[in-house]
This record gives structure tokens, C-alpha cells and sequence, in this order.
């Protein structure tokens, strides 16, 4: 459940930066979309991602779970470890607006959005595949 919450939030955070770069940063709009953005991390993305890693974690560690000679193993915790930090950066972009600082265009954030869908598409592909 915690990983879906959280990857709903890593999809949803960067849609709603595209339509806050279509207000003007003194709007009523924007300031709506800072607290909108500010409780999707704070209190849903965040305590998701991290009861995900605490899971995986526990999960990881259960003998026999795991062939640690996998090269799948390994290719997912990387992908898992970029959505952490595609996190970050969304963190930092929510940071800009929040401080009318943003610098990046509404096609930036529509780009970026597609990063953790590549991403969750390496994990599902490594868990189920386990391609080597």
C-alpha cells in the first residue's frame, strides 16, 4: 500500500507543477497549489517512500527472499533508489514555487513526469522478468 501511495504522489507532484507555471506566482491559484503541493510530500509522498523502503528492507532480509548473486536484485535497487531520488528533486522544484523561484517551463515538468514511470517500469520488469 505504501509503495502505490507513494507512487501516485511521484506521478501526481509533478502534474500539478505544470499547471502551477500556468499561474502568475501572486495568484490566489498559486498559492492553492503551494499548500496542495506541500501536503503531497509532507504527508503523503514522504511517509509512503519511507515505509516502502522499511518494508523492502524487511522484506530484503527474510532468508531465502533474496538471491544476493542475482543481477536483477541489484538493477531494481537502483531504479528503486532513482524514484528516491526523482523524490528529491521533486522536493527542490516544490521548494522554487514555494518561494516564487521556479525557473523551469511547464514542458520541464511534463518531461520530468515521465521519469518514474520508466523507472517503476525497470522494477515490475526486474521483479517479474528477472532477466539476469
Amino acid at each position: 500500500m505504501s509503495l502505490i501511495a507513494w507512487m501516485a504522489g511521484l506521478f501526481y507532484l509533478p502534474r500539478l507543477f505544470v499547471y502551477h507555471c500556468q499561474v502568475d506566482p501572486a495568484s490566489a491559484e498559486s498559492a492553492r497549489f503551494k499548500v496542495m503541493e506541500r501536503k503531497l510530500l509532507r504527508q503523503i509522498m514522504t511517509p509512503a517512500m519511507l515505509c516502502t523502503f522499511l518494508f523492502g528492507i524487511l522484506l530484503a532480509l527474510t532468508p531465502g527472499t533474496v538471491d544476493w548473486h542475482a543481477g536483477w536484485w541489484y538493477t531494481k535497487i537502483a531504479a528503486v533508489l532513482g524514484l528516491a531520488g526523482f523524490h528529491g528533486a521533486c522536493a527542490g522544484w516544490r521548494r522554487g514555487f514555494e518561494q516564487d523561484r521556479n525557473t523551469r517551463s511547464e514542458k520541464f515538468y511534463r518531461a520530468a513526469n515521465e521519469i518514474p514511470t520508466v523507472l517503476m517500469m525497470v522494477v515490475v520488469i526486474m521483479v517479474i522478468v528477472r532477466p539476469f
